[in-house]
């Protein structure tokens, strides 16, 4: 009796991320989604440029490359292009916290029928690991040897608590992929964002604070313990916005 497979809605090719990096359980949580959704065919992803560059290499179903930061604006047109399609984007702290600051705002303000999945890791991990938006006061990086100076540089961009302030987005939530608990809730919210552009409830973004081991400089298992030590602190997991379930309480 087979217990445990990969999701179909992954692909056979080798995943190119370093050892310890946690892009590979992101991949398979939404994978696992969209097998339990039975969306696959109708499912279109857009990629982004950073680490998770490859994602067209690795989903079974159709996907698109977006310029840098570009992601929601691409899906934006591609759901208004064809409404029965099913449209996520996967994007990193740099690209979706960053360059494309004002296209993940506008999209959530405009309450885009779009899901996004947004991988936190607090650096920029394919260009060699510079400060992110989202690297926190005091984090030594490449480009912040000293850590990171907020009288100089400003403090990080904590993207949940900001989308949750406009009208337009339907549900946000954070979450975390350091342990077997936070791996199962996450689980559960990025079905619930798929769920919800299904049921046609609007614009939807899952954060997920991942690791970097190769550019944190530490082992995996020391990353897992200095995200949960620090990042998690630093952002708050919990769900910042669910207008439909708010609205169902009244």
């Amino acid at each position: 009796m087979i217990v445990f497979k990969k999701p179909k809605a992954l692909t056979d090719a080798p995943l190119h991320y370093c050892p310890g990096c946690t892009h590979g359980i992101i991949h398979r949580l939404v994978a696992e989604a969209i097998d339990s959704l039975d969306i696959a065919g109708k499912t279109i992803g857009v990629a982004s440029v950073g680490c998770s560059v490859f994602t067209y290499n690795y989903f079974n179903c159709d996907m698109v490359q977006a310029a840098h930061g570009r992601a929601p604006a691409v899906a934006t047109g591609l759901k208004r292009a064809d409404p029965d399609k099913i449209i996520f984007t996967y994007q990193g702290d740099g690209d979706l916290a960053s360059i494309g600051t004002a296209e993940t705002v506008h999209s959530a303000a405009r309450g885009e029928n779009i899901t996004i999945i947004f991988v936190n890791n607090a650096i920029y991990g394919m260009t060699g690991g510079q400060m992110a938006p989202t690297s926190l006061p005091g984090q030594v990086t490449q480009t912040s040897p000293y850590g990171r100076d907020v009288n100089t540089v400003g403090y990080p961009v904590r993207i949940c608590e900001l989308l949750s302030t406009l009208d337009g987005a339907g549900y946000i939530e954070r979450v975390a992929v350091n342990n077997v608990k936070n791996v199962r809730n996450a689980k559960k919210a990025i079905e619930k964002a798929f769920r919800r552009q299904v049921e046609k409830k609007g614009f939807s973004l899952i954060e997920v604070i991942s690791t970097c081991p190769t550019n944190w400089g530490k082992t995996p298992q020391a990353a897992l313990e200095w995200a949960e030590q620090n990042m998690i602190p630093y952002y708050p997991l919990g769900v910042y916005k669910d207008k439909y379930s708010e609205e169902a309480a009244k």
